[in-house]
């Protein structure tokens, strides 16, 4: 069964098509990658998906049903959540709150039940706490819960990013250039974390990155944009090999970066 299934996307902007007759098939419980330069339409896509700009073309299929025409409230709460190219934090909230605050979709509790601290306010704020620190201690800031988001170093913002996003319980995690400004150390971490989320919780992930030797590294299935469109997909050794993906993107000096070995990661 296909968890995601893109048809015919396609996206203007004025006369511009940032992506044109796109199709992509996302299988469950894969890792999966989108690359190309940049403004190639990659993170305009992931805006398709997630409902921010609907598609003027085309069908987005998620478990059967369709996306198109649904706000994004409403496709975070059908099991998508994804994260952003620049950090999109709460500067100003904690660690813990930034969590909380992705749990939103997902509570049932009214404003009377908050106003008057109901049986069942009080049992979600319980349980959305025990998340919270459970989504810290998986992404190793357990000790920084309470320590205002701004204040944390870069790469711990990025894993705070994601794990707001896994609040939200996705069936389908879209993560949009997670390594960006990493040091080498931190990218390591990240694509363990990347893996052990699909690994050990079982969520599909989709990841747009410019990092190869990660891309390499964790992926299953590659797909390639170029001005919109779809170029190239395949394996990791297919796309390394395809002289139209070397000459649009990885460059003829490109000799296909190996993925990090067990002791690197």
């Amino acid at each position: 069964m296909t968890l995601l299934h893109a048809n015919n996307i396609t996206k203007k902007f004025g006369g511009l098509k940032a992506v044109h007759n796109f199709d992509l098939s996302i299988e469950p419980n894969s890792i999966s990658s989108i690359i190309g330069p940049n403004g190639a339409g990659k993170t305009t896509f992931f805006n398709c998906i997630s409902g921010y700009n609907p598609p003027d073309e085309g069908d987005i299929i998620f478990l059967g049903k369709q996306l198109v025409g649904l706000t994004p409230d409403k496709i975070a709460c059908l099991g998508i959540s994804r994260t952003y190219q620049n950090i999109r934090l709460f500067g100003q909230m904690t660690a813990i709150e930034n969590i909380l605050v992705g749990q939103q979709p997902l509570l049932k509790a009214t404003v009377l039940d908050a106003v008057f601290h109901s049986k069942r306010f009080e049992h979600e704020e319980r349980q959305s706490v025990d998340r919270a620190l459970e989504l810290l201690e998986r992404i190793g800031l357990a000790a920084l819960g309470d320590t205002l988001a701004c204040n944390l170093p870069y790469g711990a913002q990025r894993r705070l990013e994601i794990a707001r996003a896994l609040a939200g319980n996705p069936k389908l995690l879209l993560l949009d250039e997670p390594s960006a400004g990493m040091n080498p150390q931190e990218t390591r971490e990240i694509m363990a974390l990347i893996q052990g989320l699909r690994d050990t919780l079982g969520i599909t992930i989709l990841l747009i990155e410019h990092d190869m030797r990660l891309v390499m590294g964790i992926s299953e299935w590659i797909t390639v944009l170029n001005y919109g469109k779809k170029i190239a997909e395949g394996t990791p050794s297919d796309i390394q090999q395809n002289d139209e993906v070397i000459e649009a993107y990885l460059g003829r000096g490109y000799a296909g970066e190996s993925a990090p070995s067990e002791s690197e990661r």
